[in-house]
């Protein structure tokens, strides 16, 4: 029987990341597991769902996720939790990076579109030298006997003054990479995961196999 492992997520975005980033499955003590997502897993969105990440840091989120789901379905859960951090915000919106603009009506893209307009109008009067942000990334497993592992990962840049490129979501298209000179927008995947903050985070979490 194939073996398969549960990411925790029903965004086709980031789905799609984290199989390109672990080449579409992830070894678990020596065992090969196909990567599929809550959708394709059958798992309909409940209400409590939204309460499981309620901490205030991205490792206890991730990990709560991931445990979250491993009770729900026995299998062996893959569950990430990531934000950006603004330094001319003190640090936001760090784990409220997906519900910063407080539209609990928008999800995909319009979601991220609100999100964005949001973080540059507060920068708006911040010059370019003090746009400073970082990207962090929580991945965390839990398997057999609920024992877990956790990656993490970085990736430092700028906040541009306009969204720059179509690829990525989330924040991507306001983030520059100062040595590449582009936004993670504009980056093809293949350089992005090198370098982006889920790509050390999934890739530290697979070391673990």
């Amino acid at each position: 029987m194939e073996c398969r492992a549960l990411v925790a997520t029903r965004s086709r975005h980031k789905l799609e990341e984290v199989r390109t980033i672990l080449g579409g499955s992830l070894r678990i003590h020596g065992e090969v597991h196909e990567l599929i997502d809550l959708v394709t897993a059958g798992i309909a969105p409940r209400p409590e769902e939204e309460d499981v990440e309620a901490f205030d840091t991205f490792r206890e989120n991730a990990l709560a996720k991931a445990r979250y789901f491993f009770r729900l379905t026995g299998m062996p859960t893959i569950a990430d939790d990531s934000g950006i951090v603004v330094h001319a915000l003190a640090g936001e919106p760090g784990v409220r990076s997906k519900r910063l603009s407080g539209r609990s009506d928008l999800s995909g893209q319009a979601l991220d579109e609100a999100n964005n307009a949001l973080l540059l109008d507060r920068l708006r009067d911040v010059p370019d030298e003090r746009r400073g942000a970082h990207y962090v990334c929580a991945a965390a497993l839990v398997g057999s006997g609920g024992g877990s592992v956790i990656g993490i990962g970085t990736c430092r840049g700028r906040i541009l003054r306009e969204p720059a490129g179509t690829g990525g979501f989330g924040y991507d298209p306001l983030f520059l990479i100062p040595d590449f000179g582009r936004s993670f927008g504009e980056l093809p995947a293949d350089v992005k995961h090198s370098v982006s903050h889920r790509g050390r985070a999934f890739r530290a979490l697979a070391a673990y196999g």
